[in-house]
C-alpha cells in the first residue's frame, strides 16, 4: 500500500462527503422560504439511511464477484473488507470513497420532487433505489459487470450517478405530478446566495469526487483534477454568452447552474482526455442543459430543480463526448472517436441507454410499489402550509409577523402578532 495514496483518499472521500450538504444548500436556495429545511433534509438524510445501507449490503451487491448485471454478497455486512489492499489503498477506505458516491447520487434525485413528497415515502424510496438501481448498475459499469468487459467509460460516474439519477428524476417528478402552484404562480428561488454557496462548495468537493476516482495520488488525479478546474470555466461562458443574447442579463442562479451542468459533463471524461478537449466539452455542454430547462419550463413536467435538464443531459453529453475526446496517449485507456476509434462512441452509447432504461423502468415499480402502502404526494394543506412545519415541525427562519406553535397531538396553529398581543400576560409564555 501507498501513504502517499492513502493519504490522497481519505481527503478525497471527506470532499466528497462534503458535497452532500452542499447539494442541500444548493437545491435549498432555489426552493421557497418554507420548504427551505425539508429541501435541506432530503440530502442531509442521505448520508445516514444511505450511507448505512450501503456498509451493509450495497457495496456488495456493487463490487463483489457476482455476474454480469449484480455482485455477490461476499462483503455482506463489510465480511472481508479490512485493512487488506485494494489496489495501493486500504480495501475499507475504497469501500468508504465509494459509499459517499452512492449517499450524493441519491440525493440528486430529491431536486425534481421537492416541496410535495412526504418525508417517509422520500426516506423508504431512496433507501431501496440505492440498493435497487444505484449498485447494481455501479457493479455493470465499475465492478466487473457487463458494461465494463463491453468498454464503457466512466471515469468518475457519468452515467453511475448522473444518467442515473437524471431518469430516476423525470420517473419521479411525472409519478407525483406538479406542485399545486405550478404554472398558476411564480415558484422563486428565496435565497440566490444560498445557490451559489452551494455550487461553489460543490465545484470545491468535486476535485475529490473526480480526481479521487483515478484512486491515488498520480498523474491520473493530476490529469482528472485540471479538467474538473477548467471544463466548469468553459460552461459558465458559454451560459453567460446564451443569457446576455437571450434576455441581456445573467443571472447568478444560472451562472450557479452552468457550474453544475459542467461538473456533471466532465466527471465521466475527467481522466480521460487532454485540459483542452475537457474545455470544448465544457462548453458544448452549456448547449443542451441550457436550452433543456427552458424547454421543460414550458411543459407540465414539473422538475422542481432541472435535475433533468442539469444532471441527465449534462451527464448524457458528457458521457458520450468521452466517446468522442478520450485519448489514450492521456489516460492509457482507450481513444474516442476523434481519434480513429468510432467504435467508443457506440459503446458509450449503448451505456447511456443502458442506465436510462434501467433506471427509469425500477424506479417506476419502487415508487408504484411505496405508494401502494402509504401516501407519497403531501396534501394540499400541508403543500401550502410548507413542509417544513408539516413535515419536521420547525422553520428555516423565524417569523416577524407572528409563531407557529406545535403542540404534541395537535395539528400546526398559526398565531398571529395582534392575537399574542391581546393575549392575558401570563398567555404569553
Amino acid at each position: 500500500m501507498s501513504g502517499s495514496d492513502t493519504a490522497w483518499m481519505l481527503m478525497s472521500s471527506a470532499l466528497v462527503l462534503l458535497m452532500t450538504p452542499a447539494l442541500g444548500f444548493f437545491y435549498g436556495g432555489l426552493v421557497r422560504g418554507k420548504n427551505a429545511l425539508n429541501t435541506l433534509m432530503m440530502s442531509v438524510s442521505a448520508l445516514g439511511v444511505v450511507g448505512l445501507v450501503w456498509a451493509l449490503l450495497g457495496y456488495s451487491l456493487a463490487f463483489a464477484p457476482g455476474s454480469g448485471l449484480l455482485g455477490g454478497l461476499g462483503f455482506l455486512g463489510l465480511r472481508g473488507v479490512g485493512l487488506e489492499a485494494q489496489g495501493t489503498i486500504p480495501h475499507v477506505l475504497f469501500m468508504g470513497y465509494q459509499g459517499t458516491f452512492a449517499i450524493i447520487t441519491a440525493a440528486l434525485i430529491s431536486g425534481a420532487i421537492v416541496e410535495r413528497m412526504r418525508f417517509g415515502p422520500y426516506l423508504a424510496f431512496i433507501t431501496l433505489w440505492s440498493l435497487v438501481v444505484y449498485a447494481p448498475f455501479a457493479h455493470m459499469v465499475w465492478g466487473g459487470g457487463w458494461l465494463a468487459k463491453l468498454g464503457a467509460l466512466d471515469f468518475a460516474g457519468g452515467t453511475v450517478v448522473h444518467v442515473n439519477a437524471g431518469a430516476a428524476a423525470f420517473v419521479a417528478a411525472w409519478m407525483l405530478g406538479p406542485r399545486k402552484d405550478y404554472a398558476r404562480q411564480a415558484i422563486l428561488p428565496h435565497n440566490v446566495p444560498f445557490v451559489v454557496l452551494g455550487a461553489g462548495l460543490l465545484w470545491f468537493g468535486w476535485f475529490g469526487f473526480n480526481a479521487g476516482s483515478a484512486l491515488g495520488a498520480n498523474a491520473s488525479a493530476a490529469l482528472a483534477f485540471v479538467n474538473t478546474m477548467f471544463a466548469p470555466t468553459a460552461t459558465l461562458v458559454v451560459w453567460t454568452l446564451l443569457d446576455l443574447r437571450r434576455t441581456g442579463r445573467v443571472t447568478a442562479v444560472g451562472a450557479a447552474t452552468a457550474i453544475v451542468v459542467g461538473l456533471f459533463a466532465v466527471t465521466p471524461a475527467a481522466g480521460l482526455v487532454s485540459p483542452m478537449s475537457a474545455i470544448l466539452l465544457g462548453g458544448v455542454a452549456a448547449i443542451p442543459s441550457y436550452f433543456g430547462l427552458l424547454l421543460r419550463a414550458r411543459t407540465r413536467l414539473d422538475d422542481s430543480l432541472d435535475v433533468v435538464a442539469a444532471h441527465g443531459l449534462g451527464g448524457t453529453v458528457g458521457s458520450l463526448l468521452t466517446g468522442v475526446f478520450a485519448q489514450k496517449a492521456w489516460s492509457g485507456a482507450a481513444d474516442g472517436a476523434l481519434f480513429g476509434n468510432p467504435r467508443q462512441l457506440g459503446i458509450q452509447l449503448v451505456a447511456t441507454l443502458a442506465a436510462v432504461a434501467w433506471s427509469a423502468a425500477l424506479t417506476f415499480v419502487l415508487l408504484k410499489l411505496i405508494g401502494a402502502i402509504v401516501p407519497l404526494r403531501a396534501s394540499l394543506r400541508d403543500e401550502g402550509l410548507g413542509l417544513d412545519i408539516s413535515q419536521h415541525g420547525e422553520e428555516a427562519y423565524a417569523r416577524d409577523e407572528g409563531a407557529i406553535l406545535i403542540l404534541p397531538h395537535a395539528k400546526p396553529v398559526a398565531v398571529g402578532a395582534a392575537a399574542l398581543e391581546a393575549a392575558p400576560e401570563g398567555g404569553r409564555a
